[in-house]
């Protein structure tokens, strides 16, 4: 099912030049007229639509819309004869999708995955994989007033800003929904890495407003998905999970909502990921986090915590492991330093904002008038 759109009505000054127009188009042969009433552009610049495709030699496309007929992915650049179903990756959708508790969206939806191409047999063929999940609790209609009013911080000015048309049917491509498909391509990498060089990648909930987890409560080097999957919150310390999960209630009763922190880390990262300058590994990961829905901060590493630190302080000392390979003592560089990894924990953490959309009552401005 397609999502509406909401379109700007044609000024008075457009319609009379079209009408102006209309009166000499009787003279004028019919193959005039097909190049004749093609609108004429302002000399400005045009951006395009697009910005869906993240990568390079793992490419993924991510399409869809919040209440369109489905979301999903194209991904490029997956070596062939590598083990891959839909149950790979239903795994990690059963963990993002929607309704699990009631400190999440109350949205049901079963995104079920299927993979339409780019798989034989169970195993990746080295083609581009088609991997598209339906929706199936559209409710369009509970989006109407959006025709009429832009909402408080979301998307919705600013696709009308830049596009002059946009979904009114939630948010669109900026839903949160559109993330379905970097998780199932993210299954895909997920399991690339571990198979090549046994990579670990975990994250979990280490902020909830004010509630602030201690870094020295959660050991990196031994960390399971087990403790993080313990709790509805996802924070892997039972003690500070009840507290957010406090916090989170004391405002959800209200109508309102709050933002947090989750810290990932990645384990076992080969070295000598990342090049110099503008392809720096901390800047692609940045770049990848921070085109999340609702991120507001990045960090890695000390962060910004490190800039109270002396160059003494921070530094990482070199030391020589029993297998002869070469590791600091500390990781405030957070296993990155200039712009490629050296082998330790991958240490970053994403700010996201409180969600936009509350039941609280928010003043509105419409567009309309």
């Amino acid at each position: 099912m397609a999502s509406s759109l909401s379109t700007k009505p044609f000024s008075a000054d457009a319609l009379s030049a079209f009408a102006s127009l209309n009166s000499d188009l009787g003279s004028l042969s019919p193959a005039y007229l097909r190049l004749s009433l093609r609108p004429r552009l302002p000399k400005r610049l045009h951006i395009q639509a697009a910005g869906s495709t993240y990568g390079n030699h793992f490419r993924v496309t991510t399409y869809g819309e919040s209440h369109g007929g489905g979301v999903g992915c194209v991904i490029d650049g997956c070596p062939p004869r590598l083990p891959l179903s839909e149950a790979d990756m239903q795994v990690d959708l059963d963990r993002r999708r929607p309704g699990q508790s009631r400190i999440t969206t109350p949205r049901k939806e079963t995104d079920t995955c299927k993979i339409f191409s780019g798989v034989s047999e169970g195993i990746t063929t080295g083609t581009p994989i088609h991997v598209s999940v339906p929706n199936t609790d559209q409710r369009g209609h509970d989006y109407s007033e959006m025709a009429v009013a832009y909402r408080p911080s979301h998307a919705d000015a600013t696709y009308d800003m830049k596009y002059g048309v946009r979904s009114v049917q939630g948010g669109g491509r900026s839903s949160a929904r559109e993330t379905i498909g970097r998780v199932a391509s993210g299954a895909v990498a997920k399991k690339i890495l571990k198979e090549f060089s046994g990579t670990e990648i975990l994250a979990y909930v280490s902020q909830v407003h004010k509630i602030v987890l201690p870094e020295d409560l959660i050991d990196h080097d031994t960390l399971t998905l087990d403790q993080i999957e313990s709790n509805i919150v996802r924070c892997p310390d039972p003690e500070y999970a009840e507290k957010m999960i406090s916090a989170i209630d004391a405002v959800r009763v209200r109508g309102d909502s709050v933002g947090g922190v989750v810290t990932c880390i990645v384990r076992n990262c080969p070295r000598g990921l990342g090049s110099p300058v503008f392809d720096k590994l901390e800047a692609e990961l940045a770049k990848a986090a921070m085109s999340l829905p609702a991120t507001k901060g990045f960090q890695f590493g000390s962060g910004f915590a490190g800039t109270f630190l002396t160059g003494s302080e921070h530094n990482d000392e070199f030391y020589i492991d029993e297998h002869g390979n070469t590791r600091t003592r500390t990781n405030r560089s957070g296993g990155i330093q200039g712009g490629i990894s050296n082998g330790e924990i991958i240490n970053m953490r994403i700010a996201f904002k409180p969600t936009s959309t509350i039941g609280a009552v928010t003043p509105v401005v419409s567009h309309a008038a």
